[in-house]
């Protein structure tokens, strides 16, 4: 028997602690140690407690949930599942939460109050159970570190490229890995596309900030967007995507549909697409992340002819999704997060 998780709730109003710690505690597997109002109390209460994860408010008075995560984590390294509102304000707060070493967030209902309490109540007994097992200690006595050089691997060795597809899939804690990776990509890298599972609205502004950071232009997908060389196309939220070929051009397909693998959007979903239609001339990557959505569909690539590789166990946060993409067949390497950007280029580079 799996031992409980403690929790520890993180919110300003009473009424909403009591809902978080009701809903959780109807999982047998968790157990609601202690409540904070603000992150002075829930300092005091973290190193009383010691809790297994931590549920925190994005927007508190005296110190917001970022404020307080980028003070904690480098102390007292925890897993922190923020709980996020849908205004607009709300998603920025929570992507530099993200950035700060949350593990994963929920999204409050702004409608059907009822039945969008139970679905957010739901998700984060889940999210709470796989940050319990998130790998968080790289963050002790972490210093902002100076940002990566988007020039340090060669873009001369990727002139003759462009007809290569790079194909990334990640969950949780996935937004930090992608960008660890396409941050090291030249201007002139082929195209990519990206999987995040992540809900509709925040794929946009995940897009827009790596678009910031990146020597690539970075967007959210539209169906009919080319995939070309010096762009990076990202899976909207609650859309599939699916790449195809037009003549001499590839280009992706997004559209409504059910969840593949537990997900919309699902890595399996678009790695079996470029299988299908990219074959020999991709290269897979499966970032950190919980369960197996893309195992099958890496397996897929690397049949059809694509060389593949994940992130070892050491740098994931969560090592589900690369584990079982290894174990499957799909990744032919287990690598750390710092050199999967090298090893992409590399593996294009061996077949122009």
């Amino acid at each position: 028997m799996a031992p409980e998780i403690r929790v520890l709730v993180v919110d300003d109003s009473a009424l909403v602690r009591q809902i978080l710690s009701n809903g959780l505690s109807m999982d047998p597997g968790i157990t609601v140690v202690g409540t904070a109002a603000d992150p002075y109390m829930a300092r005091d209460q973290i190193i009383q407690l010691k809790p297994d994860v931590l549920t925190l408010d994005v927007e508190m008075p005296r110190m917001d949930g970022v404020a307080f995560l980028r003070k904690l984590m480098p102390q007292f390294p925890i897993p922190i599942v923020m709980v996020s509102s849908l205004t607009q304000r709300g998603k920025q707060i929570t992507m530099d939460a993200l950035e700060a070493g949350a593990v994963d967030f929920v999204t409050k209902p702004t409608t059907n109050m009822a039945q969008g309490l139970n679905a957010m109540l739901g998700e984060l007994r889940a999210k709470v159970k796989i940050a319990a097992k998130a790998n968080v200690s790289h963050w002790k006595n972490r210093r902002i570190e100076a940002h990566p050089s988007t020039t340090a691997l060669s873009s001369k060795a990727l002139a003759e490229s462009t007809d290569k597809v790079i194909a990334i899939g990640a969950s949780t804690g996935g937004t930090e890995a992608i960008k660890k990776v396409i941050t090291r990509f030249p201007a002139n890298a082929p195209g990519v596309v990206i999987v995040q599972h992540m809900p509709p609205g925040f794929t946009k502004m995940f897009a827009e900030r790596l678009n910031q950071l990146c020597a690539m232009e970075v967007k959210e997908a539209e169906s009919g967007d080319r995939i070309r060389q010096g762009r990076i196309l990202v899976a909207p939220g609650a859309l599939q995507l699916e790449v195809e070929r037009s003549g001499g051009i590839y280009q992706v397909k997004c559209y409504a549909g059910e969840k593949v693998s537990g997900h919309c959007p699902s890595v399996d979903v678009m790695m079996h697409s470029v299988a299908k239609h990219v074959g020999r001339n991709a290269v897979g990557v499966m970032l950190t992340g919980m369960g197996s959505d893309g195992a099958n569909g890496m397996l897929a690539m690397k049949q059809a002819g694509a060389r593949n590789i994940a992130q070892d166990e050491a740098t994931s946060v969560v090592f589900g999704m690369p584990k079982v993409a290894f174990e499957k067949g799909g990744a032919e390497q287990l690598v750390p997060i710092e050199d999967i950007a090298s090893k992409v280029v590399s593996l294009l580079t061996e077949r122009k």
